[in-house]
């Protein structure tokens, strides 16, 4: 896989708010699928479809204990790639302000 066929399944992954909410609730540390089900307020289903797009594109892992599988981010370089892009949309909404 090309480079640019990388960058873009993370964008994908990326590209749906319920999963931007999913790796923000994840920078606080490894939570249990149970956690993640009650804080986006979505059906299991549709909970491990959005865990299964991150864990695809390399940005979470996940671990079982016990009955339950637990989640964490993979690589701390994914809050660099957020905060760059709130700050791209902050950016821009400043300049359209003029």
């Amino acid at each position: 896989m090309q480079m640019e066929e990388k960058l873009s399944k993370i964008f994908k992954a990326l590209a749906h708010p319920i999963r931007i909410k999913i790796v923000e609730k994840l920078f606080e540390g490894e939570k249990c699928v149970c956690e993640l089900s009650e804080f986006v307020e979505h059906s299991q289903p549709n909970l491990s479809q959005h865990l299964k797009i991150l864990k695809e594109a390399g940005i979470v892992e996940h671990r079982k204990i016990g009955q339950n599988i637990h989640y964490k981010i993979k690589n701390d370089i994914v809050k660099n790639i957020l905060s760059s892009a709130k700050n791209f949309i902050l950016e821009i909404y400043k300049t359209e302000r003029m």
